[in-house]
């Protein structure tokens, strides 16, 4: 792969760059030698990207260096981070994305870095002594690639003051749950205007109604996965669980469809579409809501749920299918930027570390999206 390539036909008349150096500008001057040199290694294909293999890959006799970068060094990551989702809107952005946020599990061996403690990880499917991050993936028909993170802290770490301190934890930092984070990205990436139209996500997030509705009240569509015993409006003022309102659907309701393609070809289902009741004025009749229900071929039994809000006619069952489906796109990212990027590979415990080394990796992650949508074009 080429990392020294450019693209100067972008959309607008725009130069859309794919250097691994333009990427390293977005680093704050005081840092830029150092970052520069972290965020080729990030690159490289050395096999673990912790403090000690980035710094014989830089060719230091010792971490120090790296250390230094992560836990001293005079940069803001939240700076890095708005520039990266300004990076990602140029090189993939599309008025048709869709935002995707989803957590992964960091396992941890102690108990001093920054929010771990026992909880459950979908990463390694149990509870473990981990961290949770709640990420915010951007996905377009030219790549997906990360525009957000988030660490999520336990409400026993924030009653700790002395473990917070310890952990740089800032004494005015308040509990905030998972869908509480996410909402906090989607602001963001609202206030700065990357251009989306959908939202998607697992049931940790469309299964807490201030966050759907939250969404509703700006306007934004969604469809979001919940629980099956998720209770939702139907027929006036009457409320069933979801998988109650599923037995709606008659056999004729119901449709096989592609959610995009897996490593075995496309991932098919049957799908089929349930109204919802919402209560609306007159200015907002263009919008509804629908039960979107996604059923295994090899075992009918095994139904997911998906609450949609959006403008009756984008929602059909077609596309309603397919924003779907891009919830495996933030899986896919996940796994490369932990294979290839070393998302999952630092060796920090203050908070502030923690988030300068995500934004460095994310940053990393986004020049390889950039260069392989580049290459299949």
């Amino acid at each position: 792969m080429d990392y020294h390539e450019r693209d100067d036909s972008g959309a607008g008349g725009r130069t859309r760059s794919t250097t691994w150096q333009d990427c390293a500008l977005l680093f704050t001057l005081r840092a830029s030698k150092k970052s520069i040199g972290i965020f080729e290694r990030l690159l490289s294909q050395c096999e673990r990207k912790n403090g000690w293999q980035l710094a014989e890959q830089s060719g230091e006799l010792n971490p120090d260096g790296v250390q230094r970068l992560l836990n001293q060094a005079d940069w803001q990551s939240e700076q890095v981070m708005k520039a990266l989702r300004g990076y990602v809107a140029e090189q993939t952005g599309s008025q048709e994305g869709v935002l995707i946020v989803n957590e992964t599990g960091f396992l941890k061996k102690g108990d001093q870095s920054a929010g771990v403690q026992r909880q459950y990880s979908g990463t390694a499917g149990r509870v473990g002594n981990c961290q949770i991050g709640v990420f915010l993936a951007y996905a377009t028909q030219s790549g997906s690639a990360f525009i957000d993170g988030r660490l999520y802290l336990p409400k026993d770490w924030l009653g700790d003051r002395q473990g917070s301190k310890l952990s740089g934890i800032a004494r005015q930092t308040k509990f905030a749950t998972k869908p509480a984070l996410a909402r906090q990205m989607i602001q963001t990436a609202i206030d700065e205007k990357v251009p989306f139209r959908w939202v998607t996500g697992e049931s940790i997030y469309g299964g807490d109604r201030r966050l759907r509705r939250w969404l509703e009240e700006q306007e934004v569509s969604f469809v979001l996965a919940v629980p099956r015993n998720e209770p939702l409006w139907v027929e006036g003022f009457r409320q069933l669980p979801a998988s109650e309102i599923a037995q709606k659907a008659g056999p004729k309701d119901w449709q096989r469809l592609p959610a995009g393609e897996g490593a075995k070809g496309p991932r098919l289902y049957d799908w089929a579409v349930v109204p919802l009741w919402r209560l609306q004025v007159a200015a907002e009749a263009h919008l509804g809501h629908c039960l979107l229900l996604r059923r295994s071929l090899e075992d009918p039994a095994d139904i997911a749920y998906y609450v949609v809000f959006a403008p009756r006619q984008e929602a059909s069952l077609e596309q309603l299918v397919k924003i779907a489906g891009q919830r495996w796109q933030i899986e896919q990212g996940f796994g490369l930027a932990e294979g290839e990027c070393g998302l999952d590979h630092y060796e920090v415990r203050k908070w502030q570390a923690w988030y300068r080394h995500i934004t460095l990796a994310l940053l990393a992650h986004a020049f390889l999206v950039a260069v392989r949508a580049k290459e299949l074009k």
